[in-house]
C-alpha cells in the first residue's frame, strides 16, 4: 500500500498497512421473507435477514432488525458484521442494518461498508439506547482512512452522553438525534487525525468537538453548540452554529440554505409495508425537516421499485427503468459493462449499504437524461476497466432547459479510481443539466490501494467534477488526486458550499503535470467566460510525496469579474521533504505554501484581491 498523507499527517509513526480481517462469528438465525435464514453463512460471516412481510426480498447482505428479536441476539449480528467490516477497507463485502421502529439497547460500531438505517417515517422512531460509533483503532487510532459508511434516520442515546463519529471522506451522517454531545475524533490509544465528515437534517442537544477532525460541513442541523476547529468549518442553515471568524478559528457560516432537498431513505409502516419517502424542496431553510412534525414529502411504495441484487445485469436494470420502475440497490458489487440509464422524470436510484456499481468494459456507469427531478443517491461508482469517459453524467450537453421547479439531486456519490482494481476515467461525474443539486461527493483518484492498483499510469483520472449546466448548486464537494482540474465549473450562476482537495500525490515528474506555462492543474478552476459564480469554504492541499519537487501554480483558478466570489478558502502544503507546494492561492495572489510541513495560508477573494 502506497502511504499517503493520511497516514503520515502528525502521525508519522502509523504506518500504512493493512490490517487482516477479522473471523466473523456465527449470529442468531432470525425470520426473513424467505422460509428461513441461517444466523451465518457457515464461512465466518454474518448471516443475513429479510423483510419478514409478504414477498419483499432485499437480499443476503441487509440485516433487518425488530426489538422483539432481543438485544442480545441483535448485538451478535451487529458485533459479526463489524468483525468482517472494520478494517475492510477494499474489499468486496457491503452490509445494510435496517432497524424496525422500536427501542434498542445496543452499541453499534460502523466498520467499512456499512450502512445503519432506522426505518421509521421520523429519527425518534427508532431509538439506540447505546452508541453509534465510528473509531480508529484498526488505524493505531488514525482516523484519516475511515471512509465509505454512513448512519441515517435514528435517535442515537448515548450511555455516557458522547458519541463518536470519527470519520474521514464519504463518511455520511444524516437525519439523526443525538441525545447528548459528539466528538469527530478518534479515541485514545492515538487520538490521531480525522479528515472530513458531513452531517445534515440532524439535531445534535448538546456540543459538537470537532477535536483532531481537519475539515467540516454541518448543513440544516440544530446543535448545542460547536467547538474546536482546524483548517475549514463550514456550517449553511444551522441553528446554533458559530458566528463567521475565518480565519481564526476558521469558521464559515451561511445563516440559510437557499435550495436543497434530503436524501430519500426506506421506512416501514405498521402494516410492514415498505416505502421510500421522497422529502420535498426547500428554499432558504434553516433546521431540520423534521424538527417541527412529520417531514414534508411523498412516498413510494416498494412495489413501484425493481430491488436489484448482486449478480443483476445493466440490461436487467435498464429493461426494469425503462417500464417506468425506480431502482433500490441492495448492497452488493455490481459489475456492469453498459450504463443505467435513466430517462423518467421523477425516477429514484438509491442505494442501500454503498452499492458498488463497477465499470468492467471502458463504459459510464450511470447516464441520466435532462429531465425533471431524478434523484440519485448512495452509490459507490468504480473504474474497474483500463478507460471510461465518465463515471456519472447528468444531461447530454449543455442548453437552455430549466429544472428550476424540479431539480435533479445527486446524495453521496463516490467515485472511485484505483485503490481496490486497477481502472481509468476521464471524468469521474459531468453535469450539463441546468438547476441540479449536488449534496455530497467524493471523487477519488486513490492515492493508495492494493497491490497493482494505484499508479500515475495504473488509475489515471483526468477531471473529477466537471460542470457546464447553469444554476448547479454543490453542498459538501470532497475531490481528489486527478491528474487535470479537479473541478472544472463552466456553468453560470454555480454555488459550492464547503470544496475538500487533495492534489495527487504521485506526479513523477513536473513536465508530467503541466499545461503550456502553467505549473500543475488548480483544484478548483472556474471558466474564463463565466460571469457568476460562488463559493464558500474552500480547502486544498499539496502533499507529493515522491519528493520530485512538484509545484503547482495556484489552488484557484477564477476570471477577474465582480459576479465571481471566493469566500474563506485556504492552500496547505504538507511536505515535509524534497520540495514542491502551491505558489499562490488563488489565481497569481495568495502566499506560497512550500517546502515546509504543515504550512498554509488562508484567504478570501473578490473582485480579483485576495484578502486576509
Amino acid at each position: 500500500m502506497i502511504p499517503s498523507r493520511r497516514s503520515v499527517l502528525r502521525t508519522a509513526a502509523v504506518a500504512a498497512a493493512a490490517v487482516p480481517l477479522a473471523g466473523a462469528t456465527a449470529g442468531p438465525a432470525f425470520a426473513s421473507s424467505s422460509a428461513s435464514a441461517a444466523g451465518a453463512d457457515g464461512h465466518g460471516r454474518p448471516g443475513h435477514g429479510g423483510f419478514g412481510h409478504g414477498t419483499t426480498d432485499l437480499g443476503p447482505n441487509v440485516l433487518v432488525f425488530d426489538p422483539s428479536m432481543g438485544d442480545a441476539a441483535i448485538q451478535k449480528q451487529i458485533d459479526a458484521v463489524f468483525a468482517v467490516q472494520e478494517s475492510n477497507q477494499f474489499g468486496t463485502e457491503r452490509y445494510a442494518l435496517a432497524f424496525k421502529p422500536g427501542t434498542y439497547n445496543v452499541e453499534i460500531n460502523v466498520g467499512f461498508y456499512t450502512h445503519v438505517l432506522g426505518l421509521g417515517a421520523s429519527p425518534e422512531d427508532v431509538v439506540i439506547n447505546g452508541h453509534v460509533t465510528v473509531d480508529a483503532q484498526w488505524f493505531d487510532g488514525n482516523g484519516t482512512q475511515d471512509f465509505w459508511r454512513a448512519a441515517e434516520n435514528l435517535t442515537i442515546v448515548p450511555p455516557d452522553g458522547l458519541d463518536r463519529w470519527a470519520v474521514a471522506q464519504a463518511a455520511p451522517m444524516r437525519r439523526v438525534h443525538v441525545k447528548g454531545n459528539m466528538i469527530l475524533m478518534p479515541s485514545p490509544p492515538g487520538n490521531g487525525w480525522s479528515s472530513g465528515g458531513f452531517l445534515v437534517d440532524s439535531v445534535v442537544d448538546g456540543q459538537i468537538d470537532s477535536g483532531s477532525q481537519q475539515q467540516w460541513l454541518t448543513r440544516n442541523a440544530t446543535i448545542g453548540s460547536w467547538k474546536g476547529a482546524n483548517w475549514n468549518m463550514v456550517f449553511v442553515g444551522v441553528q446554533g452554529a458559530p458566528a463567521t471568524s475565518f480565519p481564526t478559528p476558521p469558521y464559515t457560516t451561511v445563516d440559510r440554505t437557499p435550495i436543497v432537498r434530503e436524501k430519500p431513505f426506506l421506512t416501514v409502516d405498521r402494516r410492514g409495508a415498505y416505502e421510500v419517502f421522497v422529502p420535498s424542496l426547500r428554499r432558504n431553510s434553516t433546521g431540520t425537516t423534521w424538527a417541527g412534525g412529520r417531514t414534508a414529502g411523498h412516498s413510494i411504495p416498494l412495489t413501484r421499485f425493481h430491488v436489484a441484487k448482486p449478480g443483476d445485469s445493466a440490461a436487467t436494470i435498464n429493461a426494469a427503468l425503462a417500464h417506468g420502475k425506480h431502482l433500490l440497490l441492495t448492497p452488493g458489487m455490481y459489475p456492469l459493462s453498459e450504463p443505467l440509464k435513466v430517462c423518467r422524470p421523477g425516477t429514484i436510484v438509491l442505494g442501500l449499504g454503498l452499492a458498488t456499481l463497477q465499470a468492467v468494459d471502458g463504459n459510464s456507469l450511470i447516464e441520466v437524461a435532462d429531465v425533471d427531478d431524478v434523484t440519485v443517491a448512495g452509490v459507490l461508482l468504480e473504474a474497474a476497466s483500463a478507460h471510461s469517459p465518465v463515471l456519472l453524467r447528468v444531461g447530454h450537453g449543455r442548453n437552455r432547459r430549466s429544472h428550476a421547479h424540479r431539480p435533479t439531486a445527486l446524495f453521496d456519490i463516490f467515485p472511485r479510481i484505483g485503490g481496490s482494481v486497477p481502472g481509468g476515467t476521464d471524468v469521474s461525474i459531468q453535469i450539463d443539466s441546468n438547476d441540479v443539486i449536488v449534496d455530497h461527493v467524493w471523487a477519488w483518484r486513490a492515492d493508495h490501494g492494493l497491490d497493482g492498483s494505484v499508479g500515475w499510469a495504473v488509475n489515471p483520472a483526468g477531471v473529477g467534477f466537471l460542470v457546464n449546466g447553469d444554476r448547479v448548486t454543490t453542498y459538501g464537494l470532497f475531490v481528489e488526486h486527478h491528474q487535470n482540474y479537479e473541478v472544472l465549473w463552466n456553468g453560470n450562476h454555480g454555488r459550492t458550499y464547503f470544496f475538500q482537495n487533495e492534489h495527487p500525490y504521485d506526479v513523477p515528474t513536473q513536465s508530467a503535470w503541466r499545461h503550456g506555462d502553467t505549473k500543475g492543474y488548480a483544484a478548483y478552476k472556474v471558466g474564463d467566460h463565466v460571469t457568476d459564480h460562488h463559493a464558500w469554504g474552500l480547502g486544498s492541499y499539496a502533499f507529493f510525496n515522491l519528493h520530485a519537487d512538484i509545484y503547482t501554480d495556484r489552488a484557484y483558478e477564477v476570471p477577474d469579474t465582480p459576479g465571481v466570489t471566493f469566500t474563506s478558502l485556504m492552500t496547505v502544503c504538507l511536505n515535509d521533504a524534497g520540495g514542491g507546494g502551491i505558489l499562490h492561492c488563488i489565481n497569481n495572489t495568495g502566499d506560497p505554501v512550500v517546502n515546509g510541513f504543515g504550512t498554509y495560508d488562508m484567504k478570501s477573494y473578490s473582485n480579483g484581491v485576495g484578502v486576509v
